[in-house]
């Protein structure tokens, strides 16, 4: 299957289509798995096939979870008035490691972009549109990530979701622009969360 390549060579180049990874970081990554012991490795291998197994999206929010509905959509804790949106699933775990939000979530599965042809259809957006007319929301957060996508995908859902009864939301700029939720720090999240402004016309 692989040829002559030599086995170090293949992991290396199959660790290197990780996001963030570089020749360098994957060299060191595969020679730490070298150094492990086989036990070790045996339960990465397992854990990897087991999440791919069972981890699924949530039929509400869209999340990631093992369980439908998810942890957040069932926490009767949570307020049912405030709904933050987001672009994939692992920028909710940015948001819930603030401590300062405590309501429910929307993830689209990605960001309206023309030159990439992905658009509305493509996007959780129609799910959304729904929640909120079904819903009782007083307040959405549109935390799309401030880049061109991001913004773009903003405008697009308070263009669609400004009724004028429901206060429309972007986190404050403490953000970084053209960066992601994914590598700002906690702090910074906080605070942009903390003075996160209404969006207008």
């Amino acid at each position: 299957m692989f040829g002559s390549r030599h086995p170090l060579t293949l992991l290396i180049d199959e660790l290197k289509k990780f996001p963030g990874i570089g020749g360098k970081s994957a060299q060191r990554i595969a020679f730490h798995l070298l150094d492990q012991p086989r036990e070790d490795i045996d339960r990465l291998t397992d854990s990897i096939q087991n999440a791919k197994q069972k981890v699924f999206t949530c039929s509400i929010c869209f999340s990631l979870t093992h369980v439908d509905p998810c942890e957040y959509c069932t926490d009767d804790t949570r307020d049912d008035e405030v709904l933050c949106v987001l672009e994939e699933p692992f920028n909710i775990a940015s948001i819930e490691k603030t401590g300062v939000y405590h309501g429910r979530y929307h993830v689209l599965m990605g960001a309206l972009s023309p030159l990439k042809g992905k658009g509305p259809d493509e996007l959780k957006i129609d799910q959304l549109k729904k929640r909120v007319e079904e819903g009782h929301f007083r307040e959405i957060i549109l935390a799309t990530n401030p880049t061109a996508d991001g913004e773009t995908t903003a405008h697009y859902l308070f263009k669609l979701l400004n009724d004028g009864h429901i206060r429309l939301t972007r986190l404050a700029m403490g953000l970084p622009v053209g960066s992601d939720l994914d590598f700002a720090d906690q702090v910074t999240i906080k605070r942009s969360l903390e003075g996160r402004t209404t969006l207008k016309e």
